[in-house]
């Protein structure tokens, strides 16, 4: 069994999964089976800061002491390592017409809990490097945002998006997730549980 193949494996009962390969650096990311494992784990339920980072580093500082490889994590820093560059140099990741990264599986339910890094470099994805927002002709995720806080051409408005949380009408978004997010065609076939994106969507709305 290759390496890769051996983290797979290995990944796949923790609820993660490989998004990109770039080189000796293997970006990880979290699948649709990873809320229930986290849910069930001691961070869930301990009532200490930073769950999900410090469930990542337990999981993920595991695999790289058994494996070999260093762990990098996006909660690291001052300074912070460059996990955009990282992400996008792996060809499978792209900027949607929201702003946001789009990835070839999980759409726009994007989770990156890490990365590990080994010695020798690995063969490049075999993906086609096409983005899934090109052959998307109806685009719905350009028009979702009831207070258009997503775009392309302009950073993204984080105060309309928290004050429109706060209404009635935002509680859709705060319960089952962003909707942007939801309806993009990628992101519904990913089918991450709604619980999940609310826990997400508490922990930004702080």
């Amino acid at each position: 069994m290759t390496v890769l193949a051996h983290l797979r494996s290995g990944l796949k009962p923790h609820g993660l999964f490989i998004m990109g390969v770039d080189g000796a650096r293997v970006l990880i990311g979290t699948d649709a089976g990873w809320w229930d494992v986290f849910a069930a784990s001691a961070e869930h339920d301990d009532g200490a800061a930073d769950p999900v980072d410090r469930w990542s580093k337990r999981v993920l500082g595991t695999f790289a002491a058994e494996m070999g490889a260093q762990a990098s994590f996006p909660s690291d820093g001052p300074p912070y390592a460059p996990f955009i560059a990282w992400v996008l140099a792996t060809g499978r990741f792209w900027q949607s017409p929201t702003g946001m990264m789009i990835h070839d599986t999980a759409g726009l339910m994007i989770s990156i809990r890490g990365a590990l890094v080994f010695d020798t470099p690995f063969a490049a994805d075999l993906y086609d490097g096409a983005s899934p927002c090109v052959t998307c002709a109806d685009r719905p995720c350009v028009t979702a945002c009831p207070v258009g806080a997503l775009s392309a051409d302009a950073p993204y408005d984080v105060p309309a998006c928290k004050s429109y949380l706060d209404t009635d009408a935002g509680a859709d978004c705060m319960g089952a997730g962003c909707v942007v997010r939801r309806v993009c065609p990628v992101s519904q076939t990913f089918d991450r549980p709604a619980a999940q994106s609310a826990f997400h969507m508490a922990a930004f709305h702080k």
